[in-house]
């Protein structure tokens, strides 16, 4: 059923985290040779079922994709705890095909503060040579769960354009996991992009959320920071279990301001968007608000593509 409603979405790819349950990943020997043996499982899986699934590492690739009609998978890291203290781990990842890479997730790690920390220190040095190592290895900084220092940091010193894939801007609805106005800035000055979150929690009516929220969110993004800068960030898939979030927030410590939240099970996105077979909503939805054809190409994806490119 899921494979069907991504093949019938119009879906060209999607984001593919390779450190996924981490509780899982933790508990290995080696946390480089774990992920980098699930990388592998991925790659199996992808030619298993070729008719339907590719990955996807470049943008001849990519272009491949939409005119096939298959789904891609965009490998990416939600953390960099895989590769430790050690470019030359990050750079064989980067040669097995990871192209978007987070800094942390719940906690502060060698590179930097979460958003989620009590302090707010920035990148580290050794931050500043993961930055530049993702440059020299066309890998994309994602900045979205990163403090608010590390941002800015972050977002400085990159040569290339980074991204923020999932979050919306802290005025618009006060969580911490929002960007500020001066990061969102500063993303976008650096010819950046931001990816409008459609999990309830970061928005203003939390799981009573419905498209129109989503749309709303997304608007007050094109207002602050223009359509170029704008896109889809969609960041957890379908019918994600309780149990999953669950184990998330009990790592992210006093800031947590959404412990009070009745979460549903399963989690599911925004009413009128649970699954991507309704995505073309959001079509429809910016469009009833005024937005011309190629605007709204923008944001459901023409943004993002520019960054890639």
């Amino acid at each position: 059923e899921k494979i069907a409603a991504l093949r019938t979405s119009g879906i060209t790819a999607m984001a593919m985290n390779m450190t996924a349950n981490y509780a899982e990943l933790s508990l290995a020997d080696s946390l480089f040779a774990a992920v980098r043996d699930r990388i592998n499982t991925w790659d199996r899986f992808v030619a298993d079922h070729s008719d339907i699934f590719v990955k996807v590492t470049t943008m001849a690739e990519l272009d491949a994709v939409k005119r096939s009609g298959k789904v891609g998978f965009i490998y990416c890291f939600q953390m960099s705890a895989p590769f430790g203290w050690d470019l030359d781990k990050l750079r064989t990842y980067a040669d097995m095909g990871v192209r978007q890479i987070q800094f942390v997730d719940g906690r502060r790690n060698y590179l930097a503060d979460s958003c989620w920390e009590r302090a707010n220190a920035g990148l580290s040095q050794f931050g500043f040579d993961v930055v530049a190592a993702l440059n020299e290895r066309g890998v994309i900084v994602d900045l979205s769960h990163v403090g608010d220092r590390t941002t800015l940091d972050a977002a400085e010193l990159s040569e290339q354009p980074v991204a923020c894939t999932h979050a919306n801007a802290r005025t618009f609805f006060d969580h911490v996991r929002n960007k500020t106005d001066d990061a969102l800035n500063l993303i976008v000055e650096k010819g950046g992009v931001i990816g409008a979150n459609a999990f309830p929690p970061f928005l203003r009516k939390g799981f009573e959320s419905t498209l129109d929220d989503y749309v709303d969110a997304i608007d007050d993004l094109v207002e602050r920071v223009g359509i170029d800068h704008v896109g889809i960030g969609t960041d957890f898939t379908q019918d994600q279990p309780k149990a999953f979030f669950d184990w998330i927030f009990s790592q992210q410590g006093t800031k947590l301001q959404d412990r009070a939240i009745a979460y549903p099970d399963p989690v599911v996105h925004p009413e009128g968007m649970e699954t991507p077979d309704k995505f073309f909503n959001i079509a429809l939805a910016l469009s009833a608000r005024g937005y011309g054809a190629q605007d709204v190409r923008k944001v459901l994806g023409g943004n993002w593509l520019r960054l890639f490119k």
